[in-house]
């Protein structure tokens, strides 16, 4: 027979290659065929020549045009036609009518498959070749009564079948006659849109059964020989998905026992070329059963190849040119030369979602990187960055084959191999497989066909990060549609220079030329290990000891404030921890003098949350580990903990336990009415954790003014009094507005030295410019410690020059000891870092006096003027910090500190936007809808003032004297941690794990306690984007530009390397590509632009909605069996879905009607997608 030089293959993706590649290597030219749905499948690229195939046709029918493949074959002048698996493979009228026309159909002879190929006849076969067959039935009839007679003649449970074919088309379990009655058309229907023959039959159902097949391969001139056999029993819906050769559980007698059957029946009906007999194998007894033939290569031939070393493709077409098993022209040696030679298995990776009942997946694989090494081979199909995946074939992307010496090696190379997996932008099964070759079943080769459904611990997966394709898709969303922070704000000019570090200089240089060369040379070495700092004396000493060393020890301490009060003053809490965490370990090394960093609590925690996307208790842990020498310290807002409400005590003890574990030494408890009361709960949690806890007194007003002696020396010293009863180890004074004047700040610090005995901590703000001359009187005073910022983040409404009060202190008895050439060298990043925030500057340029008129804290002043620009009353400012004066007035002169300086600023914004005087408000005939915040306060949810409230103005805001009054008279005083209920912190962890959408520990708790619906959107926005604090600063705010490259370290030793190459419109309308490159590979988001038109899509499916009935996955609706109107029972078939060649009935669940039905037959549908309402 002459050679063949041409072969056209009949079939599409990873067959169709690999059937081209062995071809090649023959010296054959290769033909493809496509579908118009096909016409970027990668099979098509592979061959020296590629044809359209069934032009018009859906994209199934195209594969099955006999004459449309037949014409393309004549015209490409091609000698033969492989069938590959699937389709045409098993359709004798195919083999014949290349015969017709001459072509050579590689494959057995259309006699062999008539008999083979339809199940029915292949089992008469097999009893006449004395081969055990399972009991089935012949072809159903097309009357259903007769279908059911011949059921109940075999008895249930029994499996449905499609007589012409396999890979699990048309294959149903059948438990009972309303299963067949009801499964029976689409089996039908499913069988002829795979095979083109829509014939079933039904064979009795093994519950424990293993699958194995034998390979056999035959000649034109008789010679038959087996290459051993296939385990193939781990399957989904009949579909195999990880096979293995040699079977593990068959010794050398059985394995012959059942080689040879299977050489007996392919000698029954004369076999020629490839072929599988497949066996169901009782687990129980060891009796196996004929089941069928596939007259074709197989889907798993792969595995056989690597244990014998035989290749089958190139042996069908070599077997086809007249080739002669055992002669040197073949690949097929004789039966005795045959070997087995280790062990094999292959895993196929599908677009397959495990997670969603293995629903197709479909569209467009956005990253791929595949496994490679020894011993691995891929046999792949349409699999590469940029594929797109259509719904109208296989889901099969991949077939991954491991060889090795012995099983558990195979094994352990396979999860090699698929861990080396990256498949994104669709739903893939690689951690199901994973799981599967995993399993110690599997691995001991005790499974069935059955140990899928039957081994729920194969779905549970650990949650796949994709953390790279989260990054860039939020890059490509602010690059396109800019930060929601930034509307109205423009990008800094310097934001892209690198921030400089801080160098150390080298042991005693000679002279200051000596030095400055050394300091430039000798980078702080972050190896070394941080010496011992104030957190190590805590721990040696104890709280109340540390606290005794503070009072007795001379020199003056210092908490630096950069890293939370500063920044929360300056720029509207905006600092990311990268900032931080970037300049935390050089604090460590070259300031380890330092009481404390204060970098945590207060506003912080929920900005982390609400603005930054950032875990707080990440950046906790993190400074903790960067810092581990320095006290860390906190804002405790003592019963409002970090929020802007009273909270539950069992709450806030949870909260305070929490971050003393997470890493805080140093609390700084405060009320915000100065009621040590509302302090109590907070104070005592914190003693029990083993922190240092300071009651701090926030002050206001002037001590020295006569006309407001509310605020005299004597509540100061009885507010400090009830602190040290309650047991607080050091006093604070929390001059949150900076009006604590330079002589009023001596005196008091004296006084509570004296009255106390406790050290104390003076912080203040320097919103007037003078602040530095308070805490240098507060020193002179006696005060411990006091809080300053570091230089370049110091002044206006922060805190005042840390590096000058040092300097003014250099070479006296208080010296504080602190390296101020390194604090100017951390002053130096501190500089740069700010730049990148510019932005979010408030419009103050120097200090104002106007501070001690209107007394607005500095964080306050900084964020409320944030507010005045979003509601467009920024050119107002000056009328709203008049308003606030006012608003003081009105509410009796309170203390005013998060949370009831925010309320203070509410109104003064209320009353600005809405023209109102402070007359305005005081009078009872005029109507005022009072922002909620302030009835809040009146009711007493954020404590009492120690003389009340103003009663007139009490009455109004609650409506006292109303036809509807919120209360019937103003509270008397109560704590409103009393009237709160402890929360079930278990119910509340259950809530939290449903809002985030996964199990949620300590911390998280504690975050979704203070903040639940900031936490769930939080929790929203990771799952969307992930770990966005992973992202440069000027990334994260503004996006990337043209050209710009940047290094993304998402773990120890794992980076990312991204470059931005340009934006163009999608194909689809209102969307924009973004084109990256990840480490160096082509990467391309879509992103919605921002208030474009998009094309209308069908109504979603509400969740939870039990009226809606929704697409379980994507696909072509096939049928709708009801319409509106109809009633329906439970297990009535409602919609027909097929996508990747199977089809899905959606049944009834319930009694109902049907309200309406929005599908029809052809339509293609989402996940999620509408299909009918009742």
């Amino acid at each position: 027979m002459p050679r063949i030089q041409s072969v056209l293959v009949a079939n599409r993706s990873e067959i169709a290659i690999r059937v081209m590649r062995a071809a090649a290597e023959l010296g054959m030219r290769t033909v493809a065929i496509y579908s118009h749905e096909d016409r970027f499948a990668l099979h098509r690229f592979k061959a020296d020549e590629s044809y359209l195939v069934g032009e018009g046709r859906k994209p199934l029918q195209a594969y099955l045009d006999i004459d449309d493949i037949i014409r393309i074959a004549r015209c490409a002048k091609v000698d033969a036609i492989h069938p590959g698996y699937g389709f045409l493979s098993e359709n004798p009228d195919f083999a014949r009518a290349c015969a017709a026309v001459g072509i050579v159909f590689v494959g057995p002879t259309p006699e062999a498959m008539t008999t083979l190929g339809n199940k029915i006849s292949a089992r008469a076969a097999a009893v006449a070749a004395s081969v055990p067959v399972m009991p089935a039935t012949g072809p159903l009839p097309a009357d259903p009564a007769e279908a059911l007679r011949l059921a109940a003649g075999i008895g249930y449970p029994l499996m449905l079948k499609a007589s012409w074919g396999g890979g699990g088309r048309g294959m149903r379990v059948i438990e009972s006659d309303a299963d067949l009655e009801a499964q029976l058309p689409a089996a039908r229907r499913e069988a002829a849109a795979a095979f083109g023959n829509d014939e079933v039959y039904l064979e009795k159902l093994v519950r424990n059964a293993r699958h194995v097949e034998v390979q056999v391969i035959g000649d034109r001139h008789g010679n038959l020989v087996h290459l051993f056999e296939r385990d193939c029993s781990v399957q989904r819906r009949n579909q195999k998905v990880v096979e293995r050769a040699p079977a593990p559980y068959l010794d050398d007698e059985r394995r012959s026992e059942l080689c040879e059957a299977a050489l007996r029946l392919a000698r029954q009906v004369d076999y020629t070329h490839a072929g599988t007999i497949e066996f169901l194998m009782d687990a129980d007894t060891g009796r196996f059963y004929f089941i069928e033939v596939n007259p074709r290569i197989q889907v798993e031939h792969t595995v056989t190849e690597q244990v014998t070393g035989i290749d089958i493709v190139k042996a069908q077409l070599r077997i086809s040119e007249g080739a002669r098993i055992g002669d040197a022209d073949c690949p097929v040696p004789r039966q005795e030369e045959i070997r087995l030679n280790g062990h094999a298995l292959q895993c196929r990776i599908t677009t397959e979602d495990p997670e969603n009942n293995f629903t197709p997946d479909y569209g467009r694989i956005t990253a791929y990187r595949s496994a490679a090494g020894f011993g691995l081979r891929l046999d792949g199909g349409t699999a590469y960055a940029g594929a797109l995946i259509t719904p109208y074939y296989d889901s099969l992307l991949v077939k991954v084959t491991a060889w090795a010496p012995s099983a558990g090696e195979a094994i352990r190379r396979m999860d090699r191999g698929l861990r080396e997996f990256r498949i994104r932008g669709l739903a893939t099964n690689l951690q199901f497989v994973e799981n599967v070759i995993n399993h110690p079943d599997f691995a001991a080769g005790r499974v069935t066909t059955r140990f899928i459904d039957t081994t729920p611990e194969l779905f549970r997966f650990p949650k796949r990060r994709d953390r790279a394709t989260r990054l860039l898709r939020y890059i490509g969303e602010v690059t396109v549609n800019g930060h929601p922070d930034m509307k109205g704000r423009a990008r800094p000019e310097s934001s892209h220079q690198p921030l400089a570090l801080p160098r150390h200089r080298r042991g005693d240089a000679a002279g200051a030329a000596e030095a400055a060369r050394a300091s430039a040379a000798a980078p702080v070495d972050l190896a070394a290990p941080p010496p011992a700092g104030t957190r190590q004396r805590l721990r040696e000493l104890g709280p109340q000891r540390f606290a005794e060393w503070m009072r007795a020890q001379p020199r003056v301490l210092l908490t630096d404030t950069t890293m939370r009060d500063a920044h929360q003053s300056l720029f509207a809490t905006r600092m990311r921890t990268v900032e931080m965490l970037r300049i935390a370990p050089y604090y460590a090394r070259m300031l380890p003098q330092l009481l404390s960093l204060e970098c945590w609590g207060g506003a912080t925690f929920d900005v982390a949350l609400r603005f930054l996307k950032e875990d707080p208790w990440e950046r906790l842990a993190r400074l903790r580990e960067a810092v581990p020498n320095i006290m860390l310290q906190m804002l405790l807002r003592g019963s409002n903990a970090v929020g802007y409400t009273n909270y539950s005590d069992n709450v806030v003890r949870w909260f305070v336990t929490r971050a003393a574990a997470g890493g805080i030494d140093l609390f700084r408890v405060f009320d915000s009415l100065n009621w040590v009361g509302n302090m109590r709960v907070s104070i005592d949690a914190v003693l029990e954790s083993g922190a240092l806890c300071e009651g701090a007194i926030c002050y206001t007003g002037d001590l020295f003014d006569a006309s407001r002696p509310k605020y005299g020396l004597r509540y100061y010293l009885e507010t400090a009094r009830q602190l040290q009863r309650a047991g607080v180890h050091l006093i604070g004074v929390k001059d949150m507005a900076g009006v604590c004047r330079p002589r009023a700040a001596r005196e008091l610090v004296r006084a509570l030295r004296e009255e106390t005995g406790l050290p104390v901590h003076f912080h203040t703000h320097d919103t007037s410019g003078a602040a530095a001359a308070s805490v240098l009187a507060a020193i002179d005073g006696g005060a411990d410690a006091v809080d300053g910022a570091m230089d370049a983040m110091s002044g206006l409404t922060s805190q005042p020059n840390l590096g000058a009060i040092v300097a003014a202190l250099e070479g006296g008895e208080r010296d504080t000891g602190v390296d101020r050439t390194a604090m100017q060298q951390i002053s130096h990043y501190w500089e740069g870092a700010r730049r990148l925030y510019a932005p979010f500057e408030s419009d103050i340029r120097a200090g104002t006096a106007d501070v001690y008129r209107h007394e607005m804290p500095g964080g306050q002043y900084t964020n409320l003027r944030e507010q005045a620009r979003a509601l467009g009353l920024e050119q107002r400012w000056p009328e709203v910090a008049q308003a606030y004066a006012e608003v003081n007035r009105l509410f009796g002169d309170i203390v005013k500190v998060t949370p009831t300086s925010k309320v203070v600023g509410d109104m003064a914004l209320f009353m600005v936007a809405n023209d109102l005087s402070a007359d305005d408000v005081h009078d009872p005939a005029r109507q005022i809808a009072f922002p909620e915040s302030v009835v809040s306060l009146f009711r007493g949810e954020l404590g009492f003032p120690p003389d009340g409230f103003p009663q007139a103005l009490s009455r109004k805001v609650l409506g006292c004297d109303s036809a509807h009054p919120l209360l019937a008279e103003p509270p008397a005083p109560y704590r409103p941690g009393d009237r709160l209920a402890p929360v079930d912190l278990e119910q509340a962890r259950q809530d939290a794990g449903k809002a985030a959408g996964h199990r949620i520990g300590d911390d998280d708790l504690a975050s979704w306690l203070m903040y639940p619906k900031v936490f769930r959107e939080y929790a929203e926005h990771r799952r969307q984007y992930g770990d966005v604090s992973l992202l440069p600063t000027q990334t994260f705010f503004y996006g990337m530009r043209e050209r710009e490259e940047i290094a993304i370290e998402i773990d120890r030793g794992k980076t990312l390397i991204v470059s931005m190459q340009g934006m163009a419109p999608a194909e689809e309308e209102g969307l924009v590509r973004v084109f990256f490159e990840l480490n160096g590979q082509p990467r391309t988001m879509r992103i919605e632009k921002a208030g474009a038109a998009r094309a209308p899509r069908r109504m979603q499916a509400e969740s939870g909605n039990a009226a809606h009935v929704p697409a379980p996955m994507p696909g072509m609706v096939v049928t709708v069996a009801v319409k509106a109107g109809q009633s329906v029972r439970p297990g009535d078939p409602l919609v027909s879905i097929e996508a990747m060649k199977m089809e899905t009935q959606i049944r009834a669940e319930r009694d109902g009607t049907v309200r309406a039905v929005h599908v029809r037959p052809g339509e293609t549908v989402a996940a999620h997608d509408l299909l009918l309402e009742y």
